[in-house]
């Protein structure tokens, strides 16, 4: 495995010390689109397991909204972030 990384890393070296490999604000759309696909990944299973309890008992439709909505923060925290940057 280290040796397949090896070329890519002196490539990376050798082109320009001083530049960045990826520019700011592509690194920030990066990071907001990883932060929106971790969060959607994880609501597909707490939203399913909510609907489930839900199913069984409704007195707990306020606890699965709250769990299904909470990964959203991931994505607003990211949002943040690129606005402040």
């Amino acid at each position: 495995m280290i040796e397949a990384i090896e070329p890519l890393m002196t490539a990376l070296q050798s082109e320009a010390a001083s530049s960045p490999a990826i520019e700011p604000t592509a690194a920030a759309a990066l990071a907001v689109g990883l932060a929106a696909f971790g969060a959607g990944y994880a609501e597909r299973g707490i939203g399913s397991a909510a609907m489930g309890a839900i199913a069984e008992d409704e007195s707990l439709f306020v606890n699965g909204l709250i769990l299904t909505v909470l990964p959203e923060t991931l994505v607003i925290l990211a949002l943040v972030v690129v606005f402040l940057v």
